[in-house]
């Protein structure tokens, strides 16, 4: 499995590279060490973060109180915590949006 998706004692956490402003949100392919997502919304005020928690929280099925940004908050790559989902069922997800 790759490093980019690791599990945790309460879900997954995934290490995401983030582009934010772009025309819409959606995964945008899978590196060695990080997932890259596309988010449609501008990086002030957190936006982009408070339009990535909604999209990986209807993404991955999971409410958005689920989804929790562990480390990078005013930057590009962050850890993200996806809680409720293992780290199989994760990868095959992000995998199959190539």
């Amino acid at each position: 499995m790759n490093k980019a998706v690791q599990a945790s004692a309460h879900g997954v956490v995934i290490s995401c590279r983030v582009v934010p402003s772009a025309s819409r949100s959606e995964i945008a392919g899978m590196a060695e060490d990080a997932v890259r997502i596309r988010i449609a919304a501008p990086p002030v005020d957190g936006k982009a973060n408070g339009e990535l928690v909604r999209f990986l929280a209807k993404f991955f099925r999971v409410p958005k109180s689920g989804i929790e940004i562990l480390k990078g908050e005013t930057g590009k790559l962050k850890r993200v915590l996806v809680s409720g989902i293992g780290p199989e069922e994760a990868f095959k997800k992000l995998d199959g949006e190539k």
